[in-house]
Formats: structure tokens, C-alpha cells, sequence
């Protein structure tokens, strides 16, 4: 078969093929191993001369040509069988309800944002920190060496590479003070927040998880006073709860402040009678909260001399609980539908 009789056949197979398939099989029947322009090119060796190389010439332009052919072919085909396949789907009304139920967040999520809007209303910028750090942005940069006994009120996951899963939120501080802290001499003072998830290897019951979420909170600048937290704290609750709440300031001990506070609201789903949310209390601990112990100030790069500053550990499942009336902590984590969808938001 010469050049001219291939190009015909060529042509006229390319034609005729109407898939994907036949292509192909018009594919291989000219370039094939046994194909038409490949048998033409292994020809070229009973040739001599000025006649080998200008059919050579020839046959390599027609190989070209061909995959061209074929490449363009193939593109068409696959395009017009996909469009078939989009013709030949259903046709559905997308104005439809789909009848199903609409999902809901979750109402720790709920929380934390509605926390989030009130903060940012007042100034706070919303940070993020990782779930896993270092024993010292954990620890030890919060005013607790290695050999401080409050260490064991934090029962701790560590990991095999030496790093842990943050305890409480407060672990973020020493990153946010290194990042805002140049902006105290400009006049301008630091007032972050930053929600996350924290873990301890704790028993669990009604009122305890091992998997719990907080809300860290830090206000620096020159003369903030215990009054300043006070006010926010309250503010906020207020803004939360949509009432007047009542609370409680008392003592408490936490290294990376001083004096420090355990800030306490009245129980809302006992009404501060007593029951197993709030230990019988009528009470139920929210919010560890104090002014940022020097120390801590210090590690942050920052003068404990000029500046002061107040946070505070906001505990966003035990504010859930008491906002949505949940009993246990437990159902956050259960993955109950029937406990969770009641919340649509």
C-alpha cells in the first residue's frame, strides 16, 4: 500500500469512527506494531537513495499528521460521549425541599462564636493556636518549672516526640505576647482571645471530660486592674446568658497569675439548689481568672515594670452546659443526633 493509498484509508476510517472505541482500534490499525504507516516505516529498508529519503520524508510527515488525527478525533468523541451521558441524566428541580432535616452546629460551636462577636465587639482579636505544642509554651513559660507540684493537677498526654497535647488554652499566651507585644509602646494594648479544644487524662463524669473546650482571654496595657476583668467578664455573660447572671469571685491558685480568681455562676440548671452538674454546690466553677503573674510577662518579652494585664480560661463546654440546660458533659462527645439536632442554628 503506498503513501497515497494510506492517506485514503486513513481519512476515511477517521471518518467513519463514530466512539471511542473505534477510534482506537483505527488507531492501532495504522500506527500500531503492525499498522499500516509503521509497516510503511520498516519498509524504508529495501529503499536507496535520494527515493529512501524523500519517502522516509513522506512517511514521517503521514505518522505525524495521524497522531494529530487521532489525538483531535479522540477529544471530539470523549466530549460528545460525555455530553450524551449529561442528556441522558434526570433533570431534578433543585426548588425543591429535599424533605430532610436541616443540620445543626454544635452548641459548643454555638458558644464560641456567639463569645467570639462579643469579644471582637470590644476590641479582642480572635486567635488560633495548636492543639499539640511544647512542654514550654505549655508549662513553663506560665510560671510552672518542671518540678512545680501544679503540674499535677494536669494530668497530661504526652506524645513520643516530646510534645504534648495542650492542657488548657492558656498555653497560647506566651505566643500571643511575643506576636502583639511590640505594640505596647505605640499605645496600643494587647486584647486577644483564643478558643480551642484541651486535653486531660481525667476520670469522666457529669461535670468532666478528658476532651473539653476553653476560651483563653488576655487584655495587657498600662494600669489594668482586677476592675478590668470584672468588667468584660461580666459583660460578657450578660451578653451570653441575655440576663444578668450571678456570679462569684474566689480565691484560687493558678502559677501564671497573681493574685488569681475562680470565677463561679450560679448554676442555671439546678437554679443553685444542688445537683450532679454543679456537685450539689449550686455553683459551678466557669472561668480561673487573675492578673498575669510578672513572671509570665517577663517570658513574653514583655516589662512587668510598665505594663499589667489580666486573662482568664474560659471554660466554653461548662458554658454551654449551663446556657443550653444540658445535664451531663458527656452528651457533647456521645454523637447522639437526638441530643445534638435540637440546636439548629
Amino acid at each position: 500500500m503506498n503513501i497515497e493509498e494510506i492517506k485514503k484509508k486513513l481519512a476515511d476510517e477517521i471518518d467513519a469512527a463514530d466512539k471511542t472505541e473505534k477510534i482506537e482500534a483505527a488507531r492501532v490499525n495504522f500506527l500500531g506494531k503492525k499498522g499500516h504507516i509503521t509497516s510503511a516505516l520498516a519498509g524504508l529498508k529495501n529503499v536507496t537513495g535520494d527515493e529512501k529519503r524523500t519517502l522516509g520524508q513522506a512517511v514521517n510527515a503521514l505518522k505525524r499528521e495521524a497522531e494529530a488525527l487521532f489525538s483531535e478525533k479522540l477529544a471530539e468523541l470523549r466530549n460528545l460521549e460525555e455530553r450524551a451521558l449529561i442528556d441522558a441524566a434526570p433533570v431534578y428541580d433543585l426548588s425543591i425541599p429535599s424533605g430532610e432535616k436541616a443540620g445543626s452546629l454544635h452548641p459548643i460551636t454555638l458558644v464560641s462564636r456567639e463569645c467570639e462577636a462579643i469579644f471582637s465587639s470590644m476590641g479582642f482579636t480572635v486567635e488560633e493556636y495548636s492543639e499539640i505544642t511544647d512542654d514550654y509554651n505549655c508549662f513553663e513559660a506560665l510560671n510552672i518549672p518542671k518540678d512545680h507540684p501544679a503540674r499535677d493537677m494536669q494530668d497530661t498526654y504526652y506524645l513520643e516526640n516530646g510534645q504534648l497535647l495542650k492542657t488548657h488554652t492558656s498555653a497560647a499566651q506566651n505566643t500571643i505576647m511575643r506576636k502583639y507585644g511590640k505594640n505596647l509602646e505605640a499605645g496600643l494594648p494587647i486584647r486577644a482571645i483564643f478558643p480551642g479544644r484541651c486535653f486531660r487524662n481525667e476520670a469522666t463524669d457529669a461535670c468532666h471530660e478528658n476532651t473539653f473546650f476553653q476560651m483563653e482571654g488576655v487584655m495587657i496595657d498600662r494600669d489594668i486592674s482586677i476592675s478590668n476583668l470584672i468588667y468584660f467578664m461580666k459583660t460578657m455573660l450578660s451578653e451570653v446568658f441575655e440576663r444578668d447572671v450571678k456570679v462569684r469571685l474566689r480565691p484560687g491558685f493558678f502559677p501564671f497569675v497573681e493574685p488569681g480568681f475562680e470565677l463561679d455562676i450560679s448554676c442555671a440548671i439546678c437554679g443553685g439548689e444542688g445537683c450532679p452538674s454543679c456537685k450539689n454546690s449550686g455553683w459551678l466553677e466557669l472561668c480561673p481568672c487573675g492578673m498575669i503573674h510578672p513572671n509570665v510577662l517577663t517570658a513574653g518579652g514583655i516589662d512587668p515594670e510598665k505594663y499589667t494585664g489580666f486573662a482568664f480560661g474560659l471554660g466554653l463546654t461548662r458554658l454551654a452546659m449551663m446556657k443550653f440546660g444540658i445535664k451531663d458533659i458527656r452528651d457533647f462527645n456521645s454523637g447522639k443526633l437526638a441530643n445534638l439536632t435540637q440546636f439548629v442554628h
